[in-house]
C-alpha cells in the first residue's frame, strides 16, 4: 500500500505542476496566436468599402509619413522619449477584458507601452464603439498611486482615495484619460491551435473614462507592445510562464488575408535562413532599433552605419538620404526600364507594368537588397521593395528621413513574407522568409 500512495503522490505531484504551468494565465501551454486584423480588413471598423487596393496602399503611404512625423516628435532628446505622440496605425486585435469577459477591438503598436481601453462612463466626440464596465467585472481592482506602475506613467496624479489617475495627452491634440487598473485579460486563440483560449489575472491597463481626438475614438484601445513594463509583452513576461516574446508574419498589401500575432513559444522564428540581430539598448523608449551596418545591392556592397526602427505600423521605409540616392541609382540602373511619375509625387522610383510581359521584365530585374544589422543577413525580395500603388504602377517603397521625420524606420512593407519575431528576454530581433498567406493566416477577409 505505502508503494501504491507514494506512486499515487508522485503522480499528483507532477499534474499539479502541469497545471500550475499552464495556468501561469489559463491554458498558456507553450504560447498562443491571435488573428492580427489589418485596419483596412472587413472586420475592422477602419474599412471603407469604397476604395479599391491601390487606394488603400496610398493612403498607408500618407499614414507612414504622419507616423514618422509622430515618432521624431516624440523623441525630446538626451535618449529621453516622450509616449504621448498619437500615431497613425496598421493592426488590431481582439482581447477580451474582465469576468465575466467583454470582447473589444484594439490597435496593436509596437511603438508604444501603454495598454489601455475604454470605460464607463466614457465620453468621447464621437460614438465610442465597445466600452468595458468595469463595474460588472469581478476581478476588476484599481491600481494605487504609490505604486511604481503608476509612477511610469507620464503623467498621473492621486485622487481622493489614493488611486492612480492619468492624464495622456496627444500632441495631435488628442487625449485619454482615467485609471490606472488590474484585470483578467482572455485571449481567444485562432482556429487549429491547441489552445482555444489564455486567460492571464492581474493585468494593468488604463481604464479611460475619456478619450477625445479622431485617432482614438474609433478603435475600443490600444494594446502597446513596447519595451517597458507597461506594455502587455512585458506583463506577459511577468504574469505567465511565455517570456516576453511575440511574432507576426506580414502578408503582402494585394492578398485578402488576415495574419497571426504569436506569443510564448508559438513566437519562435525557425524557418530555413532565419537572421537574429541584437537589439540596441531601450535608451530609445519603446522602440526596437538595431544598427544597420551595410546594404548589398546585387553583386555590391557599400557601408552605411546607422540605427533603424523596426515597425510594424508604418508602411513605408525611411533611410538616410544618402543611403536612398544610392539605392535609388544602383537599382534603376539595373532595372533599366523607363520610368513614370508617382501619384500624388510621393515616392521617387516608379515603372510602369501594364501587361504580362513588361511585369515579367520588370520582377525578373529588379535585385535583391540584404541589410546587414551586425551579422544578420535581411534580404528584401521585389515585392519588399516595391508595391503597386496604382493600376500599372509600381513604386520603390523606401523614401528617404528629413528634418521633419529623421529617424531610419524598417516599414511592414520590407517585412512583408517575413515572420519576424521579437525577444525581449534575449534581446534580439529574428527575421526569416516565409510565406505568410499561408503558414500564419486564420482566417480570409475581404
Amino acid at each position: 500500500m505505502t508503494t501504491i500512495y507514494r506512486a499515487l503522490l508522485f503522480v499528483g505531484i507532477v499534474l499539479t505542476a502541469r497545471l500550475c504551468k499552464a495556468h501561469g494565465g489559463a491554458g498558456v501551454g507553450d504560447g498562443f496566436s491571435v488573428e492580427l486584423i489589418h485596419r483596412d480588413s472587413v472586420k475592422s471598423p477602419y474599412h471603407d468599402p469604397a476604395l479599391s487596393v491601390h487606394d488603400r496602399v496610398l493612403a498607408a503611404v500618407r499614414r507612414s509619413t504622419a507616423r514618422a512625423e509622430a515618432l521624431a516628435r516624440s523623441y525630446i532628446g538626451d535618449g529621453i522619449v516622450s509616449q504621448v505622440v498619437s500615431k497613425p496605425f496598421e493592426s488590431m486585435m481582439v482581447v477580451h477584458v474582465g469576468t465575466p469577459p467583454t470582447r473589444m477591438l484594439a490597435i496593436v503598436d509596437t511603438g508604444s507601452d501603454l495598454l489601455w481601453l475604454k470605460c464607463k462612463p466614457h465620453a468621447a466626440t464621437a460614438p465610442p464603439g465597445v466600452v468595458f464596465d468595469p463595474f460588472s467585472s469581478s476581478t476588476f481592482l484599481r491600481v494605487p498611486c504609490y505604486y511604481d506602475a503608476c509612477h511610469a506613467l507620464p503623467v498621473s496624479q492621486c485622487d481622493s482615495s489614493y488611486n492612480c489617475y492619468y492624464d495622456q495627452f496627444y500632441l495631435d491634440g488628442s487625449n485619454t484619460k482615467g485609471y490606472l487598473s488590474t484585470e483578467t485579460f482572455t485571449f481567444h486563440s485562432i482556429p487549429g491551435r491547441d489552445y482555444p483560449e489564455v486567460r492571464v489575472p492581474k493585468v494593468n491597463f488604463g481604464c479611460s473614462g475619456s478619450s477625445n481626438g479622431v485617432g482614438l475614438i474609433i478603435a475600443d484601445g490600444v494594446v502597446g507592445l513596447g519595451r517597458r513594463n507597461e506594455s502587455l509583452i512585458s506583463q506577459l513576461g511577468i504574469r505567465t510562464t511565455l517570456g516576453r516574446r511575440f511574432s507576426y508574419c506580414v502578408v503582402p498589401f494585394n492578398n485578402n488575408a488576415s495574419s497571426a500575432l504569436n506569443f510564448g513559444d508559438r513566437a519562435a522564428v525557425t524557418e530555413p535562413g532565419a537572421a537574429t540581430a541584437v537589439l540596441l539598448p531601450s535608451s530609445a523608449g519603446p522602440y526596437y532599433t538595431l544598427a544597420l551596418q551595410s546594404v548589398k545591392i546585387g553583386g555590391s556592397t557599400f557601408q552605411h552605419p546607422s540605427n533603424v526602427i523596426i515597425d510594424s505600423g508604418s508602411a513605408l521605409t525611411f533611410l538616410d538620404k544618402g543611403l536612398i540616392d544610392r539605392m535609388v541609382e544602383d537599382i534603376g540602373r539595373q532595372i533599366g526600364l523607363p520610368t513614370v511619375q508617382s501619384p500624388e509625387k510621393l515616392l521617387r522610383l516608379c515603372y510602369g507594368v501594364s501587361g504580362a510581359l513588361r511585369t515579367y521584365l520588370f520582377r525578373k530585374r529588379v535585385p535583391d537588397v540584404t541589410m546587414y544589422f551586425g551579422e544578420a543577413a535581411v534580404t528584401l525580395k521585389v515585392d519588399n521593395l516595391f508595391v503597386g500603388v496604382q493600376k500599372g504602377i509600381t513604386c520603390f517603397a523606401m523614401t528617404p528621413v528629413t528634418e521633419r521625420y529623421p529617424f531610419s524606420i524598417l516599414g511592414n512593407i520590407a517585412q512583408q513574407n517575413m515572420h519576424v519575431g521579437y525577444d525581449l528576454d534575449k534581446g534580439t530581433i529574428t527575421f526569416a522568409p516565409a510565406d505568410c498567406a499561408s503558414s500564419y493566416t486564420p482566417t480570409v477577409h475581404g
